[in-house]
This record gives C-alpha cells, sequence and structure tokens, in this order.
C-alpha cells in the first residue's frame, strides 16, 4: 500500500511540474478560464504537492496567463495553500504582489491578506503575517491605518505560532512604516512581543529591535528602546541571549557611539561571560566587529581579558570560535600590543588540543601577519602596516606554529589533513620560500602518498598552487624531480599519484620542463601493467597535450611523441584505457589543425 501511495504522489508531483507547460498549450484565457479555476479547486492532501504547486505559481506563472494584468488570479489557490502550508504559499503571493499594481493590490491582494488573518486555522493566520511588508507602501493612506490594526491584533493573537510569525514579519514592516507610525505603532507592536511569556517569540524581537533603531536616531533609540535592550541582553532564556550575541554589531552600528560606550559594552563582556556556551560561541564571533567601535585603551581593558579568558573556555566550540576571530584585533591594536597581549594567546590556541580551534587560527595567519587591516588608515592610530614575520617572528613560528601543523597533518581524520592542505599555500606566501622549502617542503610532498584518495587529490592541487606562488623555476628544483622518482615506486598507489599530479600541474609548467623532465616518465607509465594507471596516463597525456600544444614547438612534440603513444593505448586490452586513449588522441590530433 505504501508504495503505490508513493507512485501516487510522483505522478501527481510530476504532473504539477509540468503545469507550465499545459498552461502553455492551452493559451492565456482557457489557462485562466480552466486550468486555475481547477487547481483552486482540487488541493492535494499531500504536503509535497502542495508545495511543488505553491512553488510552481510563484515562478513569473503570470507570463501563462496574459502578463502581470492577470496576476491576481493566481492568488485564488495560493489563498488556499496557505491555510495549509504557510511558509512557501506566502513565499508565492509575495512574489506575485511585487507585479501587481495599486488597483489589483487594493481590490485583491488585500481582502485575501484580511481573510487569511482572520482564519479559524492558526495556519493561515500564521501565513498572513508575511503579506503586509511587501505592499504596504503600494496602497493609500487609509489601507495603511488598516493594515498596522490588523497587523496589531495578530501580534497579540491567543497561539504562539502565529505571535511568532507576526516577530518575524514585523522587522520588514517596520521598514515601511513613516518615523511617526514607528514611534507609536511599531514600537507599541514590538514591545508586546518583546514582552511574550513564549521565548521563541522574543528570541525573534532582536531583529525588530535593530529594524527599529535603524529608523530611529540615537537619542530616540536612547529614550525609547534602552529597556528593551537591556530586558533582550539579560533575558533568562539562553536562546534570546543567544540570538543578541549573534546580532550584536548589527545593533551596535546603528544605536548610537554614546549608548555603545554607556551600555553595550558592559553587555558585550557579559555575553562573553555567559552560562551557555553557545551564547559564548556566537559573542565571540562578534569580537573583531564590535571592538571596531571602540578605542583601542577600551579595548586593551574591557575586550582583552574576555578573549583571555576564553582561550582557556571548557568548549571546544567556544575556543574554536576565538581562534577564528582573534586575529581580526590585531589590525585594531597595532605591533606592540599584539605582541604584548595577542600573541601568547595566538600561540596557547596554536597548542590547543582539538583540531578545529589550531585549524582556525593558522586560517587566519595572514591577517595577524599583516598587521594592518585594509579598513583602516595606518595614520588614524588604530593599526600600523607590518612586514608578515614583525608580529610573529620566524622563530616562534617555528616553535609553534610549525609543530602544530606538523600534528594537523598527521591527523587520524582525513578532513582535518584535507583542511591544513588547503592552508599550505597561503602559509608558503608568508613564510618564504628559503623556509618553506626547509620547514614544510618534504610534509608536502609526504601527503601524496596518504591512504586517502581525497588527501592525495588536494596534494596535488596543493603543488599547483605552490608552483603558481613560488614560479615555475621553484617547481622544477623542488617538486618536478620528487614527483617523477614517486614514478618508479613498486606500489602501484605511488605510481598513479605520479600521473595524477602531472595531470595537475602540468598546464602550470613551460613546455622545456614537460619536455625535459616528466614527458618521458609519463610516457613510460603509458605500459604499466595496471589498467587504472594506463588509462589516467591517457588522461594526463590529453591535459598535457592541451597545456602545451598551442605553440608550434608544442604541437610538434606532442605530434611527435604524444600522439604515437595513444594510438597504442587505442588498441589496449582494456576498455577504459581504449575510451580514454581514443578521446585524448582526438584532441591531441586536433591540435595540428
Amino acid at each position: 500500500m505504501d508504495e503505490l501511495r508513493s507512485e501516487d504522489v510522483q505522478l501527481r508531483l510530476n504532473a504539477i511540474h509540468r503545469i507550465s507547460t499545459i498552461a502553455l498549450a492551452l493559451g492565456p484565457e482557457r489557462a485562466r478560464d480552466e486550468l486555475i479555476p481547477f487547481l483552486q479547486d482540487s488541493v492535494d492532501d499531500e504536503d509535497e504537492v502542495l508545495l511543488a504547486l505553491a512553488e510552481e505559481l510563484g515562478r513569473n506563472f503570470e507570463e501563462y496567463i496574459g502578463g502581470p494584468e492577470f496576476a491576481h488570479v493566481l492568488l485564488g489557490p495560493l489563498e488556499n495553500l496557505s491555510a495549509v502550508e504557510e511558509t512557501l504559499a506566502a513565499e508565492s503571493i509575495t512574489k506575485i504582489s511585487s507585479v501587481l499594481n495599486q488597483a489589483q493590490v487594493e481590490q485583491f491582494y488585500i481582502p485575501l491578506v484580511q481573510r487569511l488573518s482572520h482564519g479559524e486555522w492558526f495556519t493561515s493566520r500564521t501565513s498572513s503575517c508575511a503579506l503586509y511588508a511587501p505592499v504596504y507602501d503600494k496602497v493609500a493612506p487609509t489601507v495603511q491605518d488598516d493594515l498596522r490594526r490588523a497587523f496589531a491584533v495578530l501580534a497579540a493573537d491567543d497561539t504562539p505560532m502565529v505571535r511568532r510569525a507576526a516577530a518575524k514579519s514585523l522587522a520588514p514592516l517596520i521598514k515601511k512604516l513613516s518615523k511617526q507610525h514607528v514611534l507609536t505603532d511599531g514600537l507599541a507592536m514590538y514591545r508586546k512581543l518583546q514582552a511574550d511569556d513564549q521565548d521563541s517569540v522574543r528570541l525573534l524581537t532582536v531583529e525588530d529591535l535593530i529594524a527599529l533603531a535603524q529608523q530611529l536616531s540615537p537619542p530616540e533609540v536612547k529614550t525609547q528602546l534602552l529597556k528593551q535592550i537591556r530586558q533582550t541582553m539579560t533575558d533568562k532564556s539562553w536562546r534570546v541571549r543567544y540570538m543578541a550575541a549573534s546580532h550584536f554589531n548589527e545593533l551596535a552600528e546603528v544605536v548610537g557611539q554614546e549608548l555603545v560606550r554607556e551600555e553595550l559594552i558592559g553587555h558585550f563582556v557579559q555575553l562573553l561571560k555567559d552560562n551557555e556556551a553557545e551564547v559564548r560561541t556566537a559573542a565571540a564571533g562578534q569580537i573583531p566587529g564590535f571592538s571596531k567601535l571602540l578605542e583601542k585603551e577600551v579595548v586593551l581593558a574591557r575586550i582583552v581579558p574576555c578573549v583571555r579568558d576564553l582561550c582557556q573556555d571548557v568548549s571546544q566550540h567556544v575556543r574554536a570560535a576565538l581562534a577564528s576571530q582573534i586575529s581580526g584585533l590585531a589590525p585594531l591594536l597595532g605591533k606592540d600590543a599584539t605582541i604584548e597581549h595577542l600573541l601568547p594567546l595566538f600561540l596557547h590556541l596554536l597548542k590547543d588540543e582539538f583540531p578545529e580551534v589550531r585549524l582556525n587560527i593558522i586560517s587566519k595567519l595572514e591577517m595577524v601577519n599583516s598587521g594592518a587591516s585594509p579598513e583602516h588608515d595606518p595614520e588614524d592610530g588604530v593599526g600600523d602596516a607590518q612586514d608578515c614575520t614583525t608580529v610573529i617572528g620566524i622563530e616562534l613560528l617555528s616553535e609553534s606554529l610549525l609543530p602544530a601543523i606538523v600534528e594537523l597533518a598527521e591527523d587520524k581524520s582525513w578532513r582535518v589533513r584535507q583542511a591544513i592542505i588547503e592552508y599550505i599555500p597561503l602559509l608558503a606566501n608568508q613564510l618564504g620560500k628559503a623556509f618553506f622549502d626547509e620547514s614544510l617542503g618534504n610534509l608536502c610532498m609526504s601527503w601524496l602518498g596518504d591512504n586517502v584518495y581525497s588527501i592525495r587529490e588536494a596534494a596535488a592541487i596543493n603543488l599547483k598552487k605552490l608552483t603558481e606562488v613560488f614560479g615555475v623555476e621553484w617547481a622544477k628544483e623542488q617538486i618536478v624531480p620528487k614527483v617523477v622518482g614517486m614514478g618508479q615506486h613498486p606500489n602501484y598507489l605511488y605510481r598513479m599519484t605520479t600521473v595524477q599530479a602531472i595531470m595537475t600541474i602540468a598546464p602550470s609548467l613551460t613546455l622545456e620542463i614537460v619536455r625535459g623532465d616528466i614527458l618521458d616518465m609519463l610516457l613510460q607509465l603509458a605500459g604499466d601493467p595496471i589498467p587504472n594507471i594506463r588509462f589516467n596516463v591517457a588522461k594526463a597525456l590529453e591535459t598535457t597535450a592541451v597545456s602545451i600544444g598551442d605553440t608550434p614547438e608544442g604541437a610538434q612534440l606532442v605530434q611527435q611523441k604524444i600522439v604515437p603513444v595513444l594510438e597504442a593505448l587505442k588498441n589496449d586490452q582494456d576498455a577504459d584505457v581504449r575510451f580514454f586513449a581514443t578521446r585524448a588522441a582526438q584532441k591531441a590530433q586536433a591540435l595540428e589543425a
């Protein structure tokens, strides 16, 4: 029975996905007179089908029924859908509202909103909340008055789900209100929702608070919203405090410098010390952005001590969040303060027991090393540009950063190993050629022999990026001999890696290096006893031919050395080898033309 039901649902889904084709075949008039009424009368009871119908009607479907002047016809079936499925139906109605003119909005859209707002089922009232803001500025002032009153009723609905939807939709509506109506209706609705007994409602009012602050002047924010700001930051529910912490910088940027100094610094410090790890994690993510709004002395006195405590936090997630953000303080503090206050914390996090913490520190090394943010003028006293090794000296890198990299490179989780590989080109750029060769060169080559394919693949891409950082001559000396040397390894995985590495780096090399250093090894591996290696050789020869065949000399080398080998592989006993060799030969021979 379940299988039959599943097949039936799939058939109906297929039909819904073809309604645009059906409408096109019927023509605009019949689509309006026959198809839309049919859809309106036959609302399905399967959620999947309802979702698909709402989505299809919101995809510029007015084009199939005669254009925007008839778009209001689509509101009928979507109104029915809104009573049972609120989200997608409301989104589609909103999309349609954008093509309606004022007359259509007032004649068709507003009555729909009113019916949904007074619906017996809470789903229809929930759907209606999102429909007020999109058309508010399209209607006459008297209609706007009605819309505000109706929305206020929804904000006081008995059902928490409706109040939650109202809290979510209030911010977009506030942005459409005049200053006068913000101070009256907007504030009243916000205060009621912000004092709701359900934390699932209160947490959604954080964005409403920001929207109100954007519409008011700093003095008005202080007189009208200070009580609510304090209540939100100290709410008994950690979920509300979490939302406040997540949006802290957005609020700080719009409330005015006076309120930031008098109120928000204290609240931010408390959020960084919150009992719940989730709140501390969210607040840690706001540290650099909020610190930009403060004087350097205040950052040192109030924020840095909290950062020091967070480095020792019991939650690895808090430390990981801090590790990805702490480097953002370096440009704000400048060279001396960074060395004195941040560097010990930076090095402490590099020794953290959890790989994610160490990875986050390493990934942001460039910001600490550059010492100055492009967003700050070097003359404003906030940051000083420094050479990459001035803030973190080579000695300290050797002592703490490199052991951390080596440990991550050997982590038992292949995803950690892959992540550190992706940061290697950044580190190479910071450390310089000589230091990199001495400390990390062998490590990069060792990844080519990893037992996980994704790591070997990432290692080959890493070599290509390093070639772009240090140049082809460096690659000729440091990479190519080692890669070619692996081609003689008795283990076929190493020989396979040689082929894949050549395929990856060949486009970055010059014709001379390809001809003198790698092509002979590639051609030799075309006779390898393992079919997988032979067909990968065919793919590598194709890549190599395309990369060098754009000059007469390169094209000649392709015809003389590569094409004959590919022709031989076209007769290989393995079907995959024949397929890839044939494809490669066609591309190589096309280069001659």
